[in-house]
């Protein structure tokens, strides 16, 4: 009969401080943060003891030391690869980029360093690397010792976006659409909570946004109720790119507007007779 993982949690851990010396002699058991620390050069990586909490929790009493053992040389192991990697990237917190996809369902961002941009994207952590980039997992963020990664938006910003372009082009006759855009990034998606930068001031009614792909922004300064006209071009000029891009983002238009805030639109907003973009044609007409 299984138990709750807590309940197992004084003797699991004692189990743990019994079998570091033989097989992890370098490593200590943190009690505050019932960790694992495994010193690496002068870093060290830490592995919550939960995993093994919840795996003796199902296991019958008599198979915890073995239990307890097979988990702490899964650590072993997996601090050895961190220290490979650390030798491979040198400073990975060089490597740290941010990058903004749809928002993720709770199984794909299960596992990965991923944080809430707003109600309709994620911010992902990523570590920019040729070969042997990606998102960077728990896990290996853990045993690499990145912990307070306040940082990685400037890194982005300053490695990444300040050679962005800017420019306009024709929409519709006498209706331009901003570009911002860096053919090949895969971080100009970034800026989509920093749009106001790229928008003409004073900027009261807020714009279109499309981010088709990762390297491209669309932008629409709404200042009249020519948006009626604009946004359903706008949402085909979003939707094409994002079918024929080799790093597609998202495939909707939003309005951005207000303390950053990004509404979806659906092409026909202009002729629905509610809510607060009906609100706001009301208000420019």
């Amino acid at each position: 009969m299984s138990m709750e993982p807590l309940d197992a949690a004084a003797d699991v851990h004692a189990l743990i401080r019994d079998v570091l010396p033989e097989l992890a002699p370098s490593a200590w058991f943190d009690s505050g943060t019932s960790e694992v620390v495994l010193p690496l050069g002068r870093s060290e990586a830490r592995a919550s003891s939960w995993t093994v909490l919840e795996r003796c929790a199902r296991a019958p009493r008599s198979t915890w030391p073995r239990v307890v053992d097979e988990w702490v040389r899964e650590v072993g192991d997996r601090a050895f690869l961190a220290v490979g990697e650390m030798e491979l990237f040198g400073d990975v917190r060089e490597l740290l980029r941010l990058r903004i996809v749809p928002k993720l369902a709770p199984r794909d961002r299960e596992g990965l360093v991923v944080v809430p941009a707003g109600d309709h994207f994620d911010a992902m952590v990523m570590i920019e690397h040729p070969r042997y980039g990606g998102p960077l997992t728990k896990a290996r963020a853990g045993l690499l010792g990145l912990h307070k990664l306040g940082y990685v938006m400037t890194n982005t910003h300053d490695r990444e976006l300040s050679d962005v372009s800017v420019h306009d082009q024709p929409l519709l006759p006498g209706q331009n659409v901003r570009v911002v855009a860096k053919p090949g990034s895969r971080y100009v998606s970034a800026l989509l909570s920093e749009v106001d930068q790229f928008l003409p001031v004073p900027n009261e009614h807020g714009a279109l946004v499309g981010v088709p792909c990762h390297s491209t922004l669309l932008l629409y300064p709404i200042r009249s109720t020519a948006v009626r006209e604009v946004l359903p071009v706008f949402a085909d000029v979003v939707r094409e790119m994002h079918a024929a891009a080799d790093d597609p983002c998202a495939p909707g238009v939003y309005w951005s507007h207000g303390e950053r805030r990004l509404t979806p639109l659906p092409p026909d907003a202009p002729h629905e007779g509610t809510g607060e973009f009906a609100t706001l044609l009301r208000k420019l007409c």
